[in-house]
C-alpha cells in the first residue's frame, strides 16, 4: 500500500510538471510581436507630409467645383461694337457671358476674360441625367469624353479620402503600417487628376472641331492650374509617405556608404 501511494504521488508530480510545461509553451506561443511604433520625429514628418497632401486635396475640390476649366471667346467685334459673348465651363455646368467691348483690353482680339463685369447665363450639363449633349456657340460637346474626365476626377477624390483615412489611422495608432496603402492612394489620385485634365482638354478640342461657323479662341482657365498643382502635390506627398514607411532613410544610407568608402 505504501509503495503504491508513493508511485501515485510521483505520477501526479510528473503530470503536473507536464501540464505546466504545456501551459508555458502555449503561453509563449500565444504572445504576438507588437508592430513597431513610430518615433516622435517620424510622426512629425508624417504630419507635415499629411498637411501637404491636404493642400492638394483642397485644390482638387476647389477646381472640381468650379466652371472655370476652359474659356471660349468669340472675336470681340463679331456681333457689334458694343458687346461680345464668351463662355466658360467645367465638369458640371457652363456659363455664357455678355461683356462690354469698352471694358476689354484694346490689344485683345477676342472677348474676355471671364473676370470682367457682365451678364451671365449658367446651365448645368444634361448629359449626366438625360444624356443630351450641350451646344455652346453652335458647337456640340463630346459627352463621352466629358463624362470620362468627370469620372476620373471623382475617382481621384475617392482615393484621396481613402488615403486620408489611412494616415489618420496610422497617426492615431502610432504605427507606420498604413503608410504604404496611403502612398498608393495619394499617388494614384494625383495621376488620375492629371489624366482628367488631359481627357477634358481632348473634349474641348472635340467641341471646337464640331463646327467652324463661329471662330473661337480657347484657353484653359485657373481651375486647371489648381488641379495640375494638386496632382503634382499629391504625387509628391505620396512618395514622401513611401519614404517614411521604410525602416531606414535611403538618403542617409547612401551618404553613410559614400562617407565610409571615402574613408
Amino acid at each position: 500500500m505504501l509503495h503504491s501511494n508513493k508511485k501515485q504521488d510521483g505520477d501526479g508530480r510528473v503530470g503536473t510538471a507536464a501540464l505546466g510545461g504545456v501551459g508555458s509553451k502555449s503561453g509563449r506561443s500565444g504572445k504576438r510581436s507588437r508592430p513597431p511604433r513610430m518615433s516622435d520625429s517620424q510622426e512629425g514628418k508624417i504630419k507635415l507630409a499629411f498637411f501637404l497632401t491636404l493642400i492638394g486635396v483642397t485644390l482638387t475640390v476647389l477646381g472640381m467645383g468650379t466652371e472655370f476649366w476652359v474659356e471660349l471667346s468669340q472675336p470681340k467685334h463679331l456681333r457689334n461694337n458694343q458687346t461680345c459673348e464668351m463662355a466658360h465651363y467645367g465638369l458640371w455646368k457652363s456659363c455664357v457671358r455678355t461683356l462690354w467691348v469698352s471694358d476689354i483690353d484694346p490689344e485683345r482680339e477676342s472677348c474676355g476674360p471671364a473676370e470682367l463685369h457682365g451678364e451671365s447665363n449658367c446651365t448645368f450639363f444634361k448629359f449626366y441625367t438625360s444624356g443630351e449633349n450641350a451646344i455652346i456657340f453652335k458647337k456640340t460637346t463630346e459627352k463621352s469624353l466629358h463624362i470620362a474626365g468627370a469620372m476620373l476626377a471623382l475617382l481621384s477624390l475617392f482615393l484621396m479620402i481613402m488615403g486620408s483615412v489611412c494616415i489618420t489611422m496610422s497617426l492615431s495608432k502610432s504605427v507606420p503600417f498604413f503608410l504604404k496603402p496611403a502612398t498608393i492612394c495619394f499617388v494614384f489620385s494625383g495621376i488620375l487628376v492629371l489624366l482628367s485634365i488631359i481627357v477634358f482638354h481632348q473634349s474641348v478640342l472635340a467641341l471646337l472641331a464640331s463646327d467652324h461657323s463661329i471662330p473661337l479662341h480657347h484657353e484653359l482657365s485657373w481651375s486647371v492650374a489648381c488641379l495640375g498643382s494638386a496632382g503634382a502635390i499629391l504625387i509628391f506627398g505620396g512618395l514622401m509617405f513611401l519614404l517614411l514607411s521604410l525602416p531606414y532613410n535611403p538618403l542617409e544610407k547612401c551618404f553613410r556608404q559614400q562617407s565610409s568608402s571615402d574613408a
